[in-house]
């Protein structure tokens, strides 16, 4: 089998270290990948946004399955280009990838669909948003319509921030055009968790879950960022609350996809909140998450290879994935100043050191080769992930392995997974 993986992040490292294992390979390609992702598949310089020429590459090497991992060639309508020409994707269309791609929509199918989420508001300009926060009460969040490389989320303790806020995406344009439009919803209250399925849409399988911290900064203080270290398993998702949240929110949510002519085949991330109340859905998101991907894709025994195909003929059954028991988590090294303005370019030192020490890997989110060495060239650089016999054995596996790599402006939080310990 011949297989393409679209992306060059942290994510597309671990699903390429993971495909790369299955003996149903033959060979594996990735565009445009990294220097991480060059030591299991033949990067080729091919943009995530080349449509295109993406499809002549697919065409070229006939290539048997295209995983996509990133939001915004499936909110481009990569799919729907290779399946029109009969090729097989994991991956939605543009229409049901705009479960992600559109707040505004998933908010909407949500609420019609009597799926649990957090009331809300839509505006389409500043004042009526000003407006409607006079007669509120904090704490609020704003949110982007559109995609915002994970950050388009704003959570405001108090009406002036949630003032600021408002001013900031839509007249001060932080995020672009996914500012044009956008919501303002209750601040639901709990613990945060990500629970990812299998689905070909009508089939669904779950996976284990995993936790997030997408604050910058410890005791999760500071802006949001697009996610600082994941943990698996979460001891919170009870086998009981799984259930539940497979009955409530994940099978409503597919057939209202399909109801709505928008069948959804591939992975769905929900971000959700534990509320007093139930879970609560707080976002949708088409693609594997990042970093939650790193420590799911050590745990993860079974071939990953098959299990896409299936999703891609629409033949997913319900055989289950099967796991490592252990935990595993990851430690996301960033740029000085991310989620802000930084620097890239900054020589990365101790890799091959921290990849000599047991159950541990290092994956490339934001690196690149420059004169012979890796270099940073994005906010969030890597992604240090090691697995061990209890969480606090993985973590200090994956602190040992930080300890050991270094670049100038190294920034990582040194509290990740402190929830489950």
């Amino acid at each position: 089998m011949k297989i393409l993986i679209v992306g060059g992040g942290g994510r597309e490292h671990a699903l390429a270290w993971k495909l790369a294992q299955s003996p149903l390979l033959t060979k594996l390609y990735c565009a445009p990948g990294n220097p991480g992702i060059a030591r299991h598949a033949e990067c080729v310089q091919i943009g995530v946004q080349d449509n295109m020429g993406i499809v002549r590459f697919v065409r070229e090497k006939q290539i048997d399955l295209t995983v996509i991992g990133p939001e915004d060639p499936l909110a481009m309508g990569l799919a729907d280009e290779l399946t029109s020409k009969g090729f097989k994707v994991f991956g939605p269309s543009q229409a049901a990838a705009e479960l992600e791609s559109s707040k505004i929509f998933c908010k909407k199918l949500l609420h019609k669909h009597d799926i649990p989420t957090a009331a809300f508001k839509v505006f389409d300009d500043a004042h009526s948003a000003h407006e409607s926060l006079e007669k509120s009460l904090a704490p609020v969040v704003v949110k982007a319509d559109g995609l915002a490389k994970g950050k388009g989320v704003i959570v405001c303790s108090t009406l002036a921030e949630a003032h600021n806020a408002v001013n900031e995406i839509m007249k001060g344009r932080i995020f672009g055009k996914s500012g044009d439009r956008i919501i303002i919803e209750e601040c639901l209250r709990g613990e945060e968790v990500s629970l990812l399925a299998l689905t070909d849409g009508k089939a669904l399988l779950l996976l284990d879950p995993a936790q997030d911290h997408k604050r910058a900064l410890d005791g999760d203080e500071g802006p949001n960022t697009g996610g600082m270290g994941a943990y698996s398993p979460v001891a919170s998702i009870t086998p009981e609350l799984r259930a539940e949240v497979e009955r409530r929110v994940f099978v409503p949510t597919i057939h209202a996809m399909r109801r709505e002519g928008r069948r959804y085949q591939g992975v769905l991330y929900a971000g959700l909140m534990l509320t007093s109340n139930g879970p609560q859905v707080l976002e949708y998101n088409v693609r594997w998450g990042d970093p939650e991907t790193q420590p799911l894709m050590m745990r993860i025994k079974s071939d990953l290879a098959p299990l896409f195909m299936s999703v891609a003929e629409g033949k997913l059954s319900d055989t289950p994935i099967e796991w490592d028991p252990r935990p595993s988590i990851c430690v996301v090294m960033a740029s000085g100043g991310y989620p802000g303005e930084y620097q890239t370019g900054k020589p990365i030192e101790g890799l091959e050191k921290a990849a000599k020490l047991k159950d541990v890997m290092v994956f490339h989110a934001g690196t690149a080769m420059s004169q012979g060495c890796v270099v940073t060239a994005g906010g969030r650089v890597l992604g240090v992930t090691a697995i061990g016999d209890t969480i606090a054995d993985a973590r200090a596996r994956a602190y040992e392995a930080v300890s050991m790599i270094h670049f100038d402006g190294a920034h990582y939080r040194r509290d990740i997974g402190y929830r489950a310990l």
